[in-house]
């Protein structure tokens, strides 16, 4: 199971957020200075979303997210702001590992069919950012639907694996809650990456055994209580716990 720090970025800042929420942040500096720690600490792959396009502006933070990209040459999934095929197809093409469509995928999942048949399915990832059962769009604030309905259509439309975010948890470092994780893992047959409450290595071990095909970590890991080192070990098969 691959484990992806969180680079999240809002206003030129690396911050985390409580539940999406941008009175909540919490900064932690440079992004591409962040970026390098995770890689020191033996990251191989990042979770770079942009807050600001999330929130409206997508063009904000763009530079800087390509400096990520060129300049780490580390696999990064991406997520944040992206509005239409352009926008996706820009960074793939700019070396972009998958991107993440989040709101794009609710109000038009043919989208997801047409970058699968210009990219190839891997470089598609279907946001599905849930609370109460319910799918999550426009930065959290617009329920649109069973989270369970819209994971198998993305997954019809083409999508190569979801990103399941759990925002009951996101960023209040209290655990993961397994029942809409296994619903997910059982309803459908893409790879899933799981984020929202991972905060132990015991939260690490049970989405590992699960069956999830990655982790991201964020909140957890800026503030110390869980170190990357220990969710690398914990997410490897052989680690023997």
């Amino acid at each position: 199971m691959k484990v992806f720090p969180a680079v999240d970025i809002l206003n030129g800042k690396c911050v985390q957020l409580v539940q999406g929420d941008p009175t909540t942040k919490t900064e932690f500096g440079d992004p591409l200075i962040c970026a390098y720690h995770w890689i020191e600490k033996g990251a191989t792959a990042l979770h770079v979303i942009n807050l600001d396009g999330a929130f409206g502006n997508s063009n904000t933070n763009a530079a800087l997210i390509e400096s990520i990209i060129k300049e780490t040459d580390i696999e990064v999934q991406l997520g944040g702001g992206v509005r239409s095929f352009h926008d996706a197809g820009e960074w793939i093409n700019l070396g972009v590992e998958r991107v993440i469509l989040g709101t794009l995928a609710l109000t038009n999942p043919e989208v997801i069919t047409e970058l699968r048949d210009a990219f190839g399915s891997k470089a598609v990832m279907a946001g599905v950012d849930a609370r109460n059962g319910q799918v999550l769009a426009e930065g959290w604030k617009k329920e649109s639907g069973d989270f369970l309905t819209w994971a198998r259509r993305f997954e019809e439309m083409g999508a190569g694996s979801l990103l399941f975010t759990n925002v009951d948890k996101e960023g209040q470092e209290k655990g993961v809650d397994y029942l809409p994780v296994k619903a997910l893992l059982n309803h459908v047959n893409i790879p899933v990456t799981v984020a929202g409450g991972i905060s132990s290595t015991d939260d690490v071990i049970g989405m590992r055994k699960n069956g999830a095909m990655g982790i991201v970590l964020g909140s957890a890991l800026y503030s110390n209580r869980l170190t990357l080192e220990e969710a690398i070990k914990a997410a490897e098969v052989d680690s023997g716990i």
